[in-house]
């Protein structure tokens, strides 16, 4: 069995509010529970990291509906934007800001289409669109919507920004 620690505190702002840190969640009930603050007690490596911008009001919708879905596997939310937040080796703070990722238990790092692929796969409900974008040619297209996006993601911001307020 492979074996993490959880050595940040896990800080949430509740459901409405904004979350912060690292978050172990939608774990199975067999699965050990996430240590208390201050504890560094062994639990279960997650199936999947997501690594996300915690600043973008965008990242922060679509992570919140991510997080309310009960997976088999255990999934940790991790939010890049947290200067204190641990981040995987050979990687910088604006690399992962700047595209989404996902870290699988092994410690392989994907990023963009290939990310939310891996992210919907282990989703139920979203599982459907992991299997029609791994056809033939779908991740291609998707890699390239993804790419034109990020282009426009800044004003989306904004406007996600003021319509927040």
């Amino acid at each position: 069995m492979v074996v993490a620690r959880l050595t940040r505190p896990v800080v949430s702002a509740g459901p409405a509010g904004r979350q912060r840190g690292t978050r172990l969640v939608n774990t199975p009930a067999s699965a050990p529970k996430a240590p208390a603050l201050g504890n560094t007690t062994p639990v279960a490596a997650p199936a999947l990291t997501v690594l996300y911008d915690g600043a973008c009001p965008l990242c922060r919708r679509e992570i919140g509906v991510y997080q309310g879905l009960k997976t088999q596997q255990p999934v940790c939310f991790a939010d890049v934007s947290q200067a204190d937040q641990p981040l995987p080796p050979n990687t910088t703070q604006a690399q992962l800001m700047a595209r989404f990722h996902v870290q699988r238990a092994d410690g392989s790092l994907l990023s963009g289409a290939q990310a939310f692929l891996e992210l919907w796969a282990a989703l139920p409900g979203w599982r459907w669109l992991a299997r029609v974008g791994r056809l033939p040619g779908v991740p291609w297209a998707l890699e390239r919507s993804y790419r034109a996006f990020l282009h426009l993601r800044p004003t989306l911001q904004r406007w996600a920004a003021r319509s927040s307020r």
